[in-house]
């Protein structure tokens, strides 16, 4: 597919949708997998599927081209026909955050200019990941970048995959900037979130969300504002009634999501990934239900096959697929 000027809203719709982000951003976020025919193209159908399917489930927003999208090993050409596919589609429905991670400043900036044209409402990005930044380097980094973004800037802490965790003071300097208006966390650690929790409550607009779905109940109990969880793309509506339970203190609908929840992450242990999100296992359940192809681009291994069975009975035991 080529994407011409056609395809993408003109700026002035940009601006209006970007001021209906809501702050702080809050509920469930998917952070939506890429739906891939082969290492450099996009399965357009079943992209379109997948959205329909994740924003059927009641979700709050989607972010696409974060870790579980994979998006730093998609073209750039791969990762814009994403973006105005997305952006087209959900018109306005729910916030599309997108990630603009890279370890190229200029090209971060130019993926989030694409971005702001297409209509996105957010642009979400990590800590550079090649050379070593202390706090200094990713100050610096972070404050050039803002300053020359046209949509609000939400930081990305995910330690497994960049070596890099931001630092309190990182955090705190950083939310001197008013586009800069929140944190999603993947560390996986309760104590550091609840750390940046007792600093951004110097932000009331500041959203901060975790990343894994095992721990959201816990981190709402501590002050998140919702969960950008990998497994709302497979099981959109019981993350939101995780959430949703969650944030109500409605234990009686908590315990039933919970015990779902266990179900989920059953899946994750039938071919374990070595390190972070479940993007192979995800995509070929999704596959499973008709959705999307199961194609991840390299340097990850697409799931095996053989386990397809084990996948297909869960997939029944959760209640996903048709009689």
């Amino acid at each position: 597919m080529t994407i011409s000027t056609m395809d993408i809203p003109e700026p002035a719709q940009t601006a209006r949708a970007s001021a209906k982000l809501p702050r702080p951003l809050r509920g469930m976020i998917p952070p939506m997998v890429s739906p891939l025919l082969d290492d450099d193209a996009l399965d357009i159908a079943g992209l379109e599927r997948l959205v329909e399917y994740i924003l059927g489930g009641g979700v709050h927003g989607l972010f696409v081209l974060g870790s579980t999208g994979e998006g730093p090993s998609l073209s750039g050409r791969v990762r814009r026909e994403l973006i105005a596919h997305v952006c087209r589609q959900v018109s306005h429905r729910v916030p599309v955050l997108v990630g603009i991670t890279d370890n190229s400043l200029a090209e971060s900036l130019a993926l989030a200019n694409f971005a702001a044209v297409a209509g996105a409402q957010a642009v979400v990005c990590t800590a550079p990941s090649y050379f070593p930044a202390g706090d200094a380097e990713l100050l610096n980094f972070f404050k050039s970048l803002n300053s020359r973004l046209s949509l609000p800037l939400l930081l990305y802490n995910m330690p497994a995959l960049t070596g890099i965790s931001f630092s309190m003071d990182v955090i705190r300097a950083l939310m001197a900037e008013e586009n800069i208006v929140g944190l999603k966390d993947s560390s996986g650690d309760l104590n550091y979130f609840q750390a940046v929790r007792e600093v951004a409550a110097d932000r009331p607009d500041w959203s901060l969300t975790v990343g894994p779905e095992r721990l959201l109940a816990d981190a709402i109990d501590l002050g998140a504002d919702g969960g950008v969880s990998g497994g709302a793309n497979l099981h959109p509506r019981l993350l939101v009634d995780l959430y949703e339970s969650a944030a109500a203190k409605d234990d009686k609908r908590l315990a039933i999501a919970k015990a779902d929840l266990a179900k989920l992450a059953r899946l994750y242990q039938i071919q374990p990934c070595v390190n972070g999100p479940p993007i192979a296992v995800l995509k070929f359940a999704l596959s499973c239900l008709g959705i999307c192809q199961d194609h991840t681009a390299p340097p990850l291994l697409k799931f095996d096959g053989r386990h397809r069975s084990a996948v297909e009975e869960l997939l029944d035991e959760l209640g996903l697929r048709a009689d």
